[in-house]
């Protein structure tokens, strides 16, 4: 299969190209470099620099020609798109709209939406919340999420692209940005591990459905290979975790005092959330299999590795470098 991932230098695209790569499809990596890394684009697939609100997207996608474009890129922080509503909306809704288009000039039979199960329901009525929920983004980065799904959804209407929509939880692990505002795992992780103070927001009893990254990984490939034309999935665990109480496991899985400093909530945070996840196992045969206390295991371990051994190119069967196996 020929694939293009956008964003796939950053936190979860990496790992999903990781993936990619390694179940034998041919990629093309689309990243402006922004928070991506180029050191997280491993050998073996194509890289272009480039804003997916450019003018040259259109002529790249026509080029390589992909089967399935999955739609990673996006300015993911709440925070900063409260403070400049007008870049969010810019990367987030124009951004997807330039990448739907492009799919339909370039001929591409299926699209797979990154979108946010943290933001766009706001603060349900009943958690966890389903997908039948009615949205109520409580910021500009949840709204323009929730616009790319309807996108999505009228380009299917309007041109026959076949696409689905994927509302992550609250996704941590390796390679997740320890210096921005979002991800808090890694903030936490990198700085216990290094000796720096850490911050909770509010009295620590907002919650997050927190999902391994592998296990997004799993459900964006499973919904490239069989996902339902028009549905909307969300990928999480169900389970809430205050802020609190997660700091206290890092903390211990780094193995330090529990003692993060407090600040008052942040514009834009959701208040509780958690995922109903039982239509993407249903659909797509997807569940979580990473628990918390793994998958910080795992985070702690990597932001403890000198920062220059924190990734390493996998290793490529050069040998079969166009295979088009599908994806599991």
């Amino acid at each position: 299969m020929r694939a293009l991932v956008t964003g796939g230098a950053g936190f979860v695209g990496s790992h999903l190209v990781d993936r990619l790569l390694e179940d034998g499809h041919v990629l093309l990596v689309v990243d402006d470099l922004s928070t991506g890394r180029r050191d997280q684009v491993p050998e073996g697939c194509g890289f272009a620099e480039l804003d997916i609100t450019s003018d040259g997207l259109v002529p790249l996608v026509e080029d390589f020609r992909p089967e399935v474009v999955l739609h990673l890129a996006a300015q993911m922080d709440v925070r900063k798109s409260v403070a400049d509503p007008l870049f969010d909306t810019r990367t987030n809704v124009l951004g997807t709209v330039n990448v739907l288009e492009a799919c339909v000039r370039a001929g591409v039979p299926r699209v797979v939406f990154a979108s946010s199960g943290g933001t766009v329901y706001g603060t349900p009525p009943k958690l966890p919340a389903s997908e039948r929920m009615t949205l109520h983004p409580a910021s500009p980065y949840g709204s323009a999420k929730a616009a790319g799904e309807t996108y999505v959804a009228a380009y299917q209407r309007l041109h026959g692209l076949a696409g689905c929509s994927l509302r992550l939880g609250n996704v941590y692990g390796p390679r997740q940005d320890p210096h921005g505002e979002a991800g808090v795992v890694g903030i936490f992780a990198a700085a216990l591990a290094e000796g720096r103070p850490t911050t909770v927001y509010g009295d620590g009893t907002s919650s997050r459905d927190y999902v391994y990254v592998d296990d997004v990984v799993d459900a964006l490939v499973r919904a490239a290979a069989r996902g339902r034309t028009g549905a909307r999935y969300n990928i999480g665990t169900g389970r809430q975790t205050a802020d609190a109480d997660l700091h206290a496991l890092v903390a211990k899985t780094v193995g330090v005092p529990d003692e993060p400093e407090h600040a008052p909530a942040r514009l834009g945070d959701v208040r509780a959330t958690a995922l109903d996840a039982f239509k993407a196992y249903r659909e797509l045969g997807w569940a979580p299999r990473t628990s918390l206390v793994e998958g910080v295991r795992r985070t702690v371990e990597h932001f403890a590795q000198p920062a220059e051994a924190r990734w390493e190119a996998p290793e490529l069967d050069a040998a079969d470098p166009g295979s088009t196996t599908e994806p599991a």
